[in-house]
């Protein structure tokens, strides 16, 4: 397809446009797992205990079940969107791409299953 002009081709815009919208997650999820870091080296740092009873101590009010979670939360979303560009990026083939982002998804919500499991057993 020529332009009017005859000067190069004209080709039609397409494309998924996921790109600002995923900078910005990966810059909030970021921050998200910076401030959970910070928030559990204070929180270990100021317990009295020692080995397991210090962690167990840290992990054991609701609040802080809840916000490790949402960091975790936080780090799956991270993981899927640098998955999910790498995925595109490089996997040209159409279905074995699907198939690594499918395994991908799958993958990142038995993490967070588990994740719930772990965190409501301590």
């Amino acid at each position: 397809m020529t332009s009017p002009e005859g000067i190069g081709t004209r080709r039609p815009v397409s494309g998924a446009h996921y790109g600002l919208f995923d900078w910005i997650a990966q810059r909030l999820t970021a921050i998200v797992m910076l401030v959970f870091v910070v928030l559990v080296l204070i929180g270990y740092l100021a317990g009295s205990s020692s080995g397991y009873t210090r962690w167990a101590l840290l992990f054991a009010p609701l609040w802080m079940k809840s916000v490790t979670f949402v960091a975790v939360v936080a780090l799956l979303y991270h993981a899927w969107v640098g998955m999910r560009d790498i995925w595109m990026d490089y996997i040209k083939r159409t279905l074995l791409r699907l198939m690594l982002e499918l395994f991908t998804a799958v993958w990142l919500l038995g993490c967070a299953g588990y994740t719930l499991l772990t965190l409501w057993s301590v």
